[in-house]
């Protein structure tokens, strides 16, 4: 074992010279993972401002109220990507570091090249690391994304000393590491994406980067269950968290910000993937509700992405079921929402589907993430149920249930119907309170009536 390294639990923080299989203080197994030793203090950045020193000469920092502090406006680095940059909050912060995760084809590397593209072509200083592809790999991709990608310099490399060098050599104003598991230290045991491994670069690159300005993305790879990869505490150290959704047989890309030191976490940009690239969805709701078939378990729903409006289509399939234990399957929402909402639908609604496969999918490949797609399922797997399609002019709804069978308030009520009657949906169906223009229903029999109202009344299973 090399004397430049320790073993640390990732459970409780217990350090050890040699590696143990049970953690001595916790006694966990195989939680020891190898790291670099710790730096003495002599060997750290001195004189900070405002510090003083004690005996031994080492700099301490004094603490200082917080009005005192002087806080300089970030100038952000526009990537040329308005969607890009509103979620990161206006664009890229010098000295940050953004981690990107998404499954393997999804269009990562196709976003940053395209972003760093942009940069070059306004005369900013980029950097494109490759630790997965070969230059002439990276290259094959950027002649479809304009003039401005093949501008970009490109480094093939995974050795973190070489990286480093470069970085300080280059001074670029923007940098893509594609991916974070791919750089190994020479002075860890460990192979490149182990835990040590990682948590090592990517504290070594958010040092050079804090103190040369240097905008930093780290592309990361995601596990099966679509969560990042890599030791929790990578999530930490950088300050933003991007997540690229979508299936990849569909041309739709979500982009979400799950954590965001300069902005909000609560925006989403869509995009489309074509053969030059990524485009941006700037009208989505046209698309969508154009698209929608007005057929038996059908529904447009008025979601929020963030701060903005989107009309979206649910759509649902019940069918009578051979299997003991029906199925029920869900695409763009959450599995347990949906069985939520089907006990509500059936306690309160009078819509059994206890013997029926449920199948219920938001069009597109879009994700929603909010309670008030409640209402929309419902409707939907209700005339699917009946077989008889929503009522009256075309119509979007929002609202969610309550256990008890009552239609709920839910955010941003003015900007959906605003949304809803842009694209033609002048009928809204919505909970109370939601404003003028809404179909305002108390509760779910309420809304059923009004959304079925030759089937309202009559109880109906599925067998």
């Amino acid at each position: 074992m090399s004397r430049d390294t320790i073993h640390s639990c990732s459970r409780c923080g217990f350090r050890s010279g040699q590696w143990h299989g049970q953690c001595p203080a916790c006694g966990e197994w195989n939680t020891l993972v190898e790291e670099a030793r710790p730096r003495a203090s002599g060997e750290r950045a001195r004189g900070r401002t405002g510090s003083t020193k004690h005996a031994g000469g080492r700099a301490r920092p004094a603490p200082r109220p917080l009005r005192e502090i002087g806080a300089a406006a970030a100038q952000r680095l526009s990537t040329g990507i308005g969607e890009l940059d509103r979620v990161l909050g206006g664009g890229l912060v010098p000295g940050s570091l953004v981690l990107l995760g998404g499954s393997p084809g999804i269009g990562k590397s196709t976003l940053t090249n395209m972003a760093l593209g942009h940069l070059a072509r306004a005369g900013g200083r980029t950097l494109y690391v490759s630790g997965e592809e070969s230059a002439e790999q990276v290259r094959l991709r950027a002649e479809r994304l304009g003039p401005g990608a093949l501008a970009v310099p490109i480094l093939a490399e995974t050795d973190l000393e070489t990286v480093l060098e470069a970085l300080a050599a280059e001074a670029p104003q923007a940098c893509v590491i594609d991916s974070v598991q791919t750089l190994g230290a020479a002075e860890l045991a460990g192979a490149p994406g182990s835990v040590g491994q990682v948590r090592e670069v990517a504290a070594q690159i958010m040092e050079l980067a804090k103190a040369r300005a240097i905008a930093v993305i780290l592309v990361g790879h995601v596990t099966k269950d679509g969560a990042l990869a890599g030791p929790r505490v990578l999530e930490h150290l950088v300050d933003c968290v991007l997540q690229f959704e979508g299936e990849r047989e569909r041309p739709y890309r979500e982009l979400r910000a799950l954590k965001n030191r300069f902005g909000s976490t609560n925006e989403a940009g869509l995009f489309e993937m074509r053969q030059g690239g990524l485009v941006e969805v700037l009208d989505a709701s046209a698309r969508f509700v154009a698209e929608a078939t007005r057929a038996p378990g059908s529904a447009v729903l008025a979601a929020m992405e963030g701060s903005r409006p989107l009309l979206v289509e649910v759509q649902a399939l019940v069918a009578p079921s051979e299997l003991e234990q029906p199925r029920r399957v869900v695409s763009g929402l959450d599995r347990n929402r949906l069985a939520l909402v089907l006990a509500i639908l059936h306690r309160h609604g009078r819509v059994a589907t206890g013997g029926a496969d449920v199948f219920v999918n938001v069009v597109g490949g879009v994700r929603v993430d909010e309670p008030g797609c409640d209402l929309a399922v419902a409707l939907a797997v209700a005339s699917a149920s009946r077989a008889v399609p929503l009522s009256g002019t075309p119509r979007a709804c929002f609202g969610e249930l309550g256990l008890t069978g009552e239609l709920r308030w839910v955010g941003h009520p003015e900007r959906r119907l605003r949304e809803a009657a842009k694209h033609g949906c002048r009928e809204v169906i919505a909970p109370p309170g939601s404003g003028p223009g809404a179909c305002e229903a108390q509760t779910l029999a309420q809304a059923l009536a009004l959304a079925l109202p030759a089937r309202a009344g009559r109880p109906h299973a599925v067998a």
